[in-house]
């Protein structure tokens, strides 16, 4: 930390001031999320609301008594905060994390090295944090995400293919329609089947509680539970000492951080990945149609549909790459050069097409 023996200058002053004020707002987001939750994670949470007040205490101390009126923190600290209070959600997590790991506190001569590190960590806990929730959501999260992007760009490509093509309003409106049920009926479908079969796949490859009975009668020197921990990756020496184990404590197994059945993937619920996607494709799906189901036509409405789903693009992206803890805007940009460029081929393809034709 900077130590001088004359009155600070008014610049350092302010920078103190908002550093106070946004480790403030950064306490009060941790203690917000953890009035939404029970057991360890509201003490985890706590325990970061602690962190960042002695954080806070810091530059309170600095500041002395030019601490001055109670400022508010950035812009984006206070959205946190509102959010943190409506929500808690996994999207939250995910905008703290960020936060965190956009700490200047590297470069701030009047921060210490201890504060600069406890960033560091606290971003690492708040990722722990968010990857339990994504876990949660992770299937419903990306039948969400698929299927509206699916939508937007199918069913944006159809419209546009068909409009160069040159058939009447009234046809494209059909086509669309016809689209967004077809895509939405077939996304859903799919995904049903998707996790289902992936959720046997699993149940398959989980380990069989029965077995377990028969360990008390296995022949002690000559018994092959060694090789059921070798056929699941351990080595033989580790195989060997929990088939000991086992056969001294008669079946039974603690439940550990590394047994087989805590280990497998969380997929979500089949049904509720299903109508996740139908109705998000089908959402993505009805807004290329909009500007011809409100009697736009030719051209108007080409250029409509096209503003509105280029928007829809870069909301999903960036939805995407907030909860993944990626830049959004990058994400945003990616997800609608994709699905403009995807349209614009179909849109080629139906000039040519009605060109030959006609």
């Amino acid at each position: 930390m900077r130590v001088t023996d004359h009155a600070p200058h008014r610049r350092d002053v302010r920078r103190w001031q908002r550093r106070l004020a946004d480790e403030r707002e950064e306490a009060e987001v941790y203690r917000s999320l953890a009035d939404r939750r029970t057991g360890e994670e509201r003490e985890i949470l706590l325990g970061l609301a602690e962190a960042e007040e002695r954080h806070a205490a810091h530059w309170k101390n600095l500041l002395g008594d030019r601490i001055g009126p109670e400022r508010r923190g950035d812009l984006r600290m206070r959205l946190l905060v509102l959010l943190a209070r409506r929500f808690g959600s996994v999207f939250v997590l995910a905008l703290a994390q960020r936060a965190e790991s956009r700490s200047v506190y590297d470069i701030d001569a009047d921060a210490t090295r201890a504060m600069a590190a406890d960033e560091r960590i606290h971003a690492e806990v708040v990722r722990g944090l968010a990857a339990r929730g994504r876990a949660r959501v992770s299937g419903s999260f990306r039948a969400a995400v698929f299927g509206a992007n699916d939508g937007l760009v199918s069913n944006l490509a159809l419209v546009l293919g068909v409009t160069g093509g040159g058939v009447t309003t009234s046809a494209v409106l059909l086509t669309g329609l016809a689209g967004l049920l077809s895509g939405a009926l077939s996304m859903g479908a799919g995904e049903y089947i998707s996790v289902r079969s992936q959720r046997e796949l699993l149940a398959a490859s989980r380990p069989d509680r029965a077995a377990r009975a028969v360990v008390p009668h296995l022949d002690v020197d000559a018994n092959e539970l060694a090789l059921v921990y070798r056929a699941r990756g351990m080595s033989a020496e580790e195989a060997k000492r929990r088939a000991d184990a086992m056969l001294r404590s008669g079946g039974t197994e603690p439940r550990t951080a590394e047994s087989e059945e805590d280990g497998h993937e969380v997929v979500g619920s089949g049904v509720h990945a299903a109508l996740s996607s139908f109705c998000f494709f089908a959402s993505g799906a009805a807004i290329p149609v909009l500007p011809f189901l409100f009697g736009l036509h030719g051209s108007a409405a080409v250029v409509v549909a096209v503003v509105l789903v280029g928007c829809a693009l870069m909301l999903t992206g960036a939805t995407a790459g907030v909860l993944s803890g990626a830049a959004p805007l990058s994400r945003a940009m990616r997800q609608l050069a994709i699905g403009l460029g995807a349209a614009a081929a179909t849109y080629l393809l139906g000039l040519a097409f009605g060109a030959a034709v006609g």
